[in-house]
């Protein structure tokens, strides 16, 4: 069969769909284009015999504890080892998150926090903790204190961040504006 899919390819013509039957229309007739020899997919094999095999239960879906962890906002160094170690399903993920175990509670009030967490305790973002040397997984403890202690670079990215968040409320309320009268937004 050398030379099948070639032959296929250069009988196929422009603008009409690899496996249709192509054809030069008259004006009461048609006659095929495609040359002899030429099998249109739809005279191969039925695609519901190959989908016999298939399993007809969905499997379960799982995650990595990395995954699992940012999800329920965590630090995953300070989770359980045996969470660290396992997967988690989608379902383990909803009843952690609708009934959290006390570990989770605790991790949660009072850390370690990871990064975007502790960026948004802050409200600053994550790039501005960077810049002020935080890259490490804060306790609330320690959050609290740097609010107190008001350092100039806190400061500094909390007005750079409250001007990110003018500026976007500005470019929604300009795009809904045009949106209202009919332009849509521009770039």
């Amino acid at each position: 069969m050398s030379g099948r899919r070639s032959f296929q390819i250069r009988t196929h013509l422009a603008g009409v769909a690899p496996g249709t039957y192509a054809s030069r229309n008259a004006w009461d007739s048609s006659e095929p284009v495609t040359r002899p020899g030429y099998r249109p997919w739809s005279e191969g094999s039925n695609m519901l015999d190959t989908l016999d095999g298939m399993k007809s239960h969905q499997s379960t879906q799982t995650m990595k504890p990395a995954t699992a962890a940012k999800k329920l906002g965590v630090y995953l160094e300070a989770t359980p080892a045996e969470f660290r170690e396992g997967v988690v399903s989608r379902a383990e993920l909803d009843r952690l998150q609708a009934e959290p175990p006390e570990w989770l509670r605790e991790l949660r009030a009072k850390g370690p926090h990871p990064r975007p967490v502790v960026a948004a305790k802050l409200g600053v973002s994550i790039a501005g903790l960077a810049r002020g040397g935080i890259t490490e997984a804060l306790t609330t403890e320690q959050i609290e204190a740097l609010k107190q202690e008001q350092p100039e670079w806190l400061e500094k990215e909390r007005a750079t961040q409250a001007e990110v968040r003018k500026e976007a409320a500005r470019i929604k309320k300009r795009n809904a504006e045009r949106e209202a009268r009919g332009e849509g937004p521009r770039a």
